[in-house]
């Protein structure tokens, strides 16, 4: 019985058990609780862990080099870090190694110039001078725990690279061939002599690269500032000593990569020192001009264990234009065409420490920045080119301009020398048919303009100030007209050139001059209603006066500005051309504030009820031919503007060829062909002339019918025909 009741009281409990569920880290198996392994599941402690199964639970615990990163390690996401044994100080290296840590672990190594011992007692120096190739046939190998030092003999240098071989340093390169250096470019080349024969002496005393570095750039400074570099032997002695001084120099900087910026000099120079050739590339940048090369290219064939690049960027290095103009021109017809040429970047020089750089392997690419923003066009092409030493000039040899732009210039070169990006200014061309447009349109300007004066003169019916005003207006026209017909090309002479831009400055004011008056005369008549006409004194001053002292003001402040090398007009340097073009917009401005009102009037005037029309005819009259006049002449500058910028139209180069030339017919047209007396007075002339024709010709009819009815007699004194 009591086993009975036992029996009965488990299975009411495990029934009671299945029916609650399993407690945690258990699992119901066959309807009984059983223990869960934790540890079959993947990654359950994390990275560097173990885990351990318990009944019911789990525990992790870190591999060993590891340990845990929180005090009570329960570890369910990994939660275990390497240990530095070096840092730590688990564990002490012997005989002359370094601890050296790794993932879980660490090793004790020699350090540099040590190996390990045969015997596995420590580290043995390592006699590096057993090599004999290590430094070099020039030099002599000294040991020492842990490295070794190179001493160089007499006349070779490792420029302080105690473990680098020994190269051939020559100080002749610092001497110049000649006497007639300036002062500064001596004192250069001496300071950069005495470095170099220290570093020649394996015991003399010399300055660091840095310190050489800046006192080298000081003199530089001076002799930029100076000027002195004024043709081309003294440009190439100046650049072959700053090349020579980076050489000497750029080995002894100890930071990997030193910039330099003085007033007239920007620096960098890279330098690498390993016991293996460096591989990649160098780029290196100064104020205007990027560089990029690899660091085989600066090596070259042979490394003695050290390597460098440099770019030196000038900021006051100008060339003279004889220097310019002896470029070698990749064009055939640049000797023919007028052609200019500037620098428009500063000139940088690029050095590297192979010495064999006349024809590199790999091209060397140079980003220059412009100094003046300009982009390609028809009259303006850039060119890579570098300074020929032997030649005195620049040349475009071996450097090809690779893309280009307003603002910048890639050029990719062969070679490394100085280099710099030329401008060339082609003289834009002038088309044959705006030529002949301009040679027609002025002949025939120069007829009309000629009847125009001949009317206003002689025609006494329309005598009075405004046909004054029109005499004069057609006269300055018919001289400006005649002398741009006849000199404006004369760019041969430069006296004759300045005469011819001085006297169309001077009549093409004036002209514009007696377009004022007109405009004053109309708002007299109009608006203020005068019948009193303006003094001839006084538009004498104004319309010759005026323009002669702006012309004698102008040639006075800027001489030179009359005449320019494509044609005999207004030079575009320094603004000259607001002398001619100020004036004219201010009495343009003026006539048209004049006219505006006088329309005005005029209209209110017709509007009201005036018995003289007649007048009001006239006026108005006088007031569209005016207007017509401001808008021909005032409109022609108006496009003229548009020719002086850099993006002038082609429509603008035509409309401005076609009103200059034909202004002078336009104003016959307008002030002779329609007005009403004129044509009377024209009618009445061709009337007199026909007249006069038909009674020479009935004389003549006369004379002849008269004659054939008698017969010929000799005449008595002479014996011969009276016909």
């Amino acid at each position: 019985m009591e086993l009975k009741g036992a029996l009965l009281l488990l299975g009411l409990f495990l029934q009671s058990s299945e029916s609650r569920g399993c407690d945690v880290g258990f699992k119901i198996k066959k309807k009984i609780c059983v223990d869960e392994d934790e540890c079959a599941k993947p990654n359950v402690c994390g990275d560097h862990a173990q885990c351990f199964n318990t009944n019911g639970s789990y525990y992790c615990t870190c591999n060993e080099g590891f340990k845990s990163t929180t005090p009570n390690f329960t570890a369910t996401t990994g939660e275990c870090e390497d240990i530095n044994e070096c840092i730590d100080k688990t564990l002490e290296c012997s005989g002359g190694m370094y601890c050296v840590n790794s993932i879980g672990s660490y090793k004790c190594i020699c350090r540099n110039g040590y190996r390990l011992s045969r015997t596995d007692s420590g580290c043995d120096d390592i006699n590096e001078c057993s090599d004999p190739d290590v430094c070099g046939r020039n030099a002599q190998c000294f040991n020492h725990p842990g490295g070794y030092s190179c001493k160089c003999h007499q006349g070779y240098s490792n420029y302080g690279n105690n473990q680098s071989k020994c190269i051939e340093l020559s100080c002749d390169d610092f001497e110049l061939d000649t006497e007639d250096a300036p002062v500064k470019l001596k004192n250069l080349l001496r300071l950069l002599r005495s470095s170099c024969e220290s570093l020649r002496d394996p015991n003399g005393s010399r300055q660091t690269g840095k310190q050489l570095l800046k006192n080298v750039f000081t003199f530089t400074d001076e002799l930029l500032s100076e000027g002195n570099i004024a043709d081309g032997k003294m440009l190439s002695q100046f650049l072959g000593a700053v090349e020579n001084s980076m050489r000497l120099i750029g080995p002894q900087l100890r930071e990997p990569v030193t910039r330099m910026e003085t007033n007239n000099t920007f620096a960098e120079v890279a330098v690498t020192r390993s016991q293996t050739p460096p591989s990649g590339r160098v780029t290196l940048s100064t104020d205007s001009t990027l560089f990029s090369t690899s660091w085989e290219t600066v090596v070259g064939d042979s490394y003695p264990g050290f390597a460098f690049a440099a770019l030196v960027s000038y900021k006051g290095l100008n060339s003279s234009s004889d220097m310019l103009h002896k470029i070698r021109s990749k064009k055939s017809d640049d000797k023919e065409r007028s052609v200019t040429y500037q620098l428009n970047s500063k000139v940088v020089t690029a050095v590297v420490s192979n010495t064999e750089t006349k024809q590199l392997s790999e091209p060397v690419m140079l980003v220059f920045t412009h100094v003046e923003e300009r982009a390609e066009s028809g009259g303006v092409a850039y060119s890579c080119v570098y300074w020929d030493e032997v030649e005195g000039a620049w040349s475009g040899r071996g450097c090809e301009r690779a893309e280009s732009n307003s603002t910048h210039t890639v050029c990719s070169c062969s070679h490394l020398s100085s280099f710099a990006v030329l401008m060339a200014l082609y003289p834009v061309q002038d088309s044959f048919d705006l030529v002949l447009i301009t040679r027609v349109g002025l002949v025939l300007s120069l007829v009309c303009l000629f009847l125009c004066i001949l009317t206003f003169k002689f025609c006494r019916s329309i005598q009075g100030t405004r046909t004054s005003i029109h005499l004069h207006l057609s006269i300055c026209l018919f001289i400006a007209d005649l002398v741009f017909l006849c000199g404006i090309s004369s760019t041969h002479n430069q006296v004759a050139c300045a005469i011819v831009a001085g006297l169309l400055h001077f009549f093409f004011l004036s002209a514009f001059c007696w377009m004022l008056l007109e405009g004053v005369q109309l708002y007299r008549m109009v608006v203020l209603v005068f019948h009193t006409t303006l003094k001839h004194l006084h538009m004498y001053l104004v319309g010759y006066g005026v323009p002669l002292v702006i012309v004698i003001i102008s040639a006075i402040a800027f001489p030179k500005g009359y005449g320019t090398d494509r044609h005999c007009w207004l030079s575009l340097d320094r603004y000259f051309i607001w002398s001619f073009f100020a004036p004219v917009c201010i009495i343009v401005i003026l006539n048209s504030f004049v006219f505006i009102i006088t329309v005005w009037k005029l209209a209110e005037k017709f509007t009201s009820l005036n018995p003289d029309l007649s007048k009001l005819r006239n006026i108005r009259g006088f007031t569209v031919t005016a207007v017509a006049q401001m808008c021909v002449l005032g409109g022609m500058w108006v496009f003229g503007c548009f020719l002086f910028q850099e993006e002038g139209t082609q429509v603008a180069l035509y409309l401005f060829t076609i009103l200059n030339s034909l202004q002078g017919a336009l104003i016959f047209i307008m002030h002779c062909l329609l007005s009403k007396p004129i044509r009377d007075e024209y009618c009445k002339l061709i009337s007199r002339i026909c007249t006069l024709k038909e009674k020479k010709y009935s004389e003549f009819s006369t004379n002849q019918s008269s004659n054939s009815q008698q017969p010929l007699r000799s005449s008595q004194t002479t014996g011969e025909s009276k016909i």
